[in-house]
């Protein structure tokens, strides 16, 4: 389990992150879940404070089965480093913020999610999924 930064350091923490929040991309440093072999991918991220989240349109992608299984994580953006836990998001409540933050950064997908919505509304399953980093630095 991590333990938050103190007030100060969140404070510092949050700075860093704001510098870096416009980027696009970030790279991922995640673990395999059987081997602990370090492996990296471009993704998109989100800023909200002391956070990051993450998202996939396919939950069953290599990376998210690895951090769900070794939650450890690297993050590079911006020449920052960044490391935390991840977790997924399974609260309804957060994964509307998390998917507004998307939203908000990425406008571009507006149309893909709007789709993706009336398809679960139609009863196709959703392959999608939101992960938020609890960062320790």
């Amino acid at each position: 389990m991590s333990v938050a930064p103190p007030s100060g350091a969140r404070a510092v923490l949050a700075s860093r992150l704001a510098a870096v929040a416009g980027r696009s991309t970030c790279r991922l440093t995640h673990y395999g879940r059987r081997t602990g072999k370090p492996y990296e991918v471009t993704i998109w991220f989100m800023v909200d404070g002391d956070a990051i989240y993450l998202g996939s349109a396919n939950v069953r992608r290599q990376w998210t089965r690895n951090v769900r299984k070794k939650p450890r994580v690297l993050i590079h953006a911006g020449g920052e480093r960044f490391e935390g836990d991840v977790t997924p998001v399974t609260d309804a409540a957060e994964r509307a913020h998390a998917e507004r933050l998307l939203l908000a950064k990425y406008w571009y997908m507006r149309p893909l999610l709007w789709l993706a919505q009336t398809l679960e509304q139609w009863g196709w399953a959703s392959r999608s999924g939101y992960f938020r980093v609890t960062l320790l630095d």
